[in-house]
């Protein structure tokens, strides 16, 4: 799987941005981080991106988990998140306007 690869220097808007359109395009999105302050901007992004779906009728869940990885032959230990879309109670798909265009079903939304 691909990850999202956030570090101590990436904007938190651009992850963000990229977060947001992953989850409207239906991509699955997983962030991988290494580091304090990696994880930090990280979840600043994850909570931009919120910010950013919230008022299409989106609201995200995010699951974090420990990973070993290995960097230029060095054994480290990266969090990851997996950020995944939860709809609002009472969302009706025709309430969220035309930026929010991706497979609703495959989230398990229900719309009747």
């Amino acid at each position: 799987m691909e990850f999202l690869k956030v570090s101590s220097k990436s904007s938190p808007s651009s992850v963000a941005g990229a977060i947001a359109g992953m989850i409207k395009d239906g991509v699955p999105v997983e962030i991988q981080s290494v580091g304090a302050g990696a994880v930090n901007q990280a979840v600043k992004a994850i909570a931009i991106a919120r910010g950013f779906l919230s008022p299409v009728g989106i609201e995200i869940v995010c699951a974090p988990s420990f990973a070993d990885i290995n960097i230029n032959g060095e054994n480290r230990t990266a969090i990851r998140f997996t950020v995944e879309p939860r709809y609002l109670r009472g969302t009706k798909k025709a309430d969220l306007g035309e930026d929010a265009k991706f497979d609703w079903a495959a989230y398990g939304a229900n719309f009747s």
